[in-house]
């Protein structure tokens, strides 16, 4: 599709149907990590509003979707409890965005380039298989972790398997019926859904089961009050009585608090943390628009620091691109920029006018949602797929999974870039060199340059020539030898008159000067 057909106003018929689909979405995410961060309820709310917005106007991502994420919910509580006040951490949002912006024009965006594809698909897969186990509880009726939280270890001592036993015990029969009911409707809307060719192709299936989910909740409470969700199992928007009142609870920064070194030291953190996990999204995202567009990561920084500013200026919590909520984009056929923007209106004007109505919003429906879109992101095929591709790709894959599912998103990824250096380490190691033998002639070859960690091969390589033999060195496939191996090669050369070899050396490229001038002035 061409850049001028992928403009936002030619695709709406694909964005706003995203849009309620991710607006659906974000709405308890921005609750429940507000909540799990020791702030307001609108808190986080501002900040989906925000990232929606104003990201979304300012970013070149055709498909991110920002708001407050999981990632930064330990640093966010460990700063607000320990900060002076709440507008004093406010100020650390504002100066985090600065920093951030300042990273845009440093050009930093490029962090995200090195980060192996294994590892990002296998950041995917994890979130994916994370939604799912973090959901089931909740499709049950079982709300005792917060909506969004996405770490191994929860507050109450429980960890991610061990609620899922707990969950048993805490069933609740009318959120199984709407949630099983749901997913039921959502897989087999995706089967159907393409195949259509009227009106109904854009009817978003999680708006169908969020209209399901609160039908049949107050059909529970008429005609089988045991069937009935209680509120606390129920979106909780808070209710303000005009909008007036609404934004009269927003906050400002205290700019007095300046000097204080902790608010720095808070703000770089926040800055750190927040630009990693955007870059990482975006990196993922990028891979999963079937059109192939490439987001420019700098401008991303770049907006995700503007956006930072403004939700700290408002009361809002910091921001950055999530991966969930983007995912969520994605599957629902979001195309262009128009679908986050909207998501951010639709979240600001029902927040304001119909907060009611939205708490009537089983949270099991809402569960139904996002385990479907977590089954998107760790389809089976996806493991068979890597698996194909070979043990370098499918073990940081499978790394990266198995760390982010037992640790927290950065964490994981670490772990995945590690093994995946690793890899890199013995590939570059293996076959490095080459030795052909004819009888006492030997024919030693270079394939690649030579690093440290070819000293070993190249030592033992040299060390079983024989004496009396014909060897010859052939760097001319060679564009740099390292120090290390250079001295090795010297004392090979000082020590084959003695051991009556007679040594060649074939072309050394001259971009290797130490190597050269080392066989000049041998010669």
């Amino acid at each position: 599709m061409t850049t001028k057909r992928m403009s936002m106003w030619r695709n709406w018929r694909y964005d706003l149907p995203a849009a309620l689909v991710v607006f659906l979405v974000a709405l308890p995410l921005c609750l429940g990590i507000a909540l799990a961060s020791g702030a307001s309820p609108l808190s986080g709310l501002i900040a989906g509003i925000v990232g929606g917005v104003v990201v979304g106007i300012l970013s070149k991502s055709p498909l991110s979707v920002s708001g407050p994420a999981a990632g930064l919910t330990v640093i966010v509580l460990a700063a607000i409890q320990s900060l002076p006040s709440y507008e004093a951490f406010l100020l650390a949002v504002c100066l985090a965005g600065a920093i951030q912006l300042a990273l845009g024009y440093a050009r930093a965006g490029i962090i995200g380039d090195f980060i192996p594809s294994s590892v990002i698909k296998g950041m995917l897969a994890a979130i994916g298989i994370i939604l799912i186990l973090k959901q089931v509880p909740h499709a049950f009726g079982y709300d005792a972790d917060y909506e969004g939280d996405h770490a191994f270890f929860q507050h109450d001592g429980q960890n991610t398997f061990s609620a899922l036993l707990e969950m048993i015990n805490h069933i609740t029969p009318g959120a199984a019926i709407i949630s099983l009911i749901s997913l039921a409707f959502l897989f087999t809307w995706d089967n159907i859904q393409p195949k259509l060719n009227n009106a109904l192709r854009y009817l978003p299936g999680p708006l169908v089961v969020v209209g399901f989910g609160v039908a049949a909740n107050l059909a529970f409470q008429r005609y089988a009050p045991g069937l009935a969700i209680q509120p606390e199992h129920l979106v909780a928007v808070p209710v303000a009585d005009s909008a007036s009142a609404f934004f009269a609870q927003f906050s400002t920064p205290d700019f007095s608090m300046i000097g204080n070194p902790a608010i720095w030291s808070t703000a770089v953190t926040l800055a750190l943390v927040a630009s990693v996990e955007t870059l990482l999204s975006i990196e993922a995202i990028d891979k999963l628009d079937p059109f192939k567009r490439i987001t420019p990561t700098n401008r991303e920084l770049k907006a995700q620091g503007i956006g930072n500013i403004v939700s700290g200026l408002i009361g809002g919590l910091p921001i950055t691109s999530v991966i969930v909520r983007s995912s969520a984009n994605v599957s629902s056929g979001g195309r262009t920029r128009m679908s986050t923007i909207c998501h951010g209106l639709l979240l600001l004007l029902c927040v304001i006018s119909i907060p009611t109505l939205l708490n009537q919003i089983p949270l099991a429906a809402l569960a139904a949602v996002l385990i479907a879109v977590g089954y998107k992101l760790t389809k089976p095929a996806i493991f068979m797929q890597k698996f194909a591709k070979g043990w370098e790709h499918f073990i940081p894959f499978t790394a990266t999974i198995l760390a982010i599912l037992m640790t927290d998103l950065l964490v994981g990824i670490g772990v995945g870039i590690v093994v995946g250096m690793g890899f890199v380490i013995v590939q570059n190691w293996r076959a490095a060199i080459v030795t052909v033998t004819d009888g006492n002639k030997y024919h030693i070859s270079c394939k690649k340059d030579l690093f440290f960690i070819h000293k070993y091969d190249l030592k033992q390589t040299l060390d079983r020539i024989p004496e009396g033999s014909s060897v010859l060195l052939d760097f001319s496939k060679v564009n740099f030898i390292d120090l290390d191996n250079v001295e090795i090669i010297q004392d090979f050369m000082t020590a084959a008159p003695h051991k009556d070899i007679a040594l060649t050396v074939k072309n050394p490229n001259k971009s290797s000067t130490t190597l050269s001038e080392l066989i000049h002035e041998a010669a």
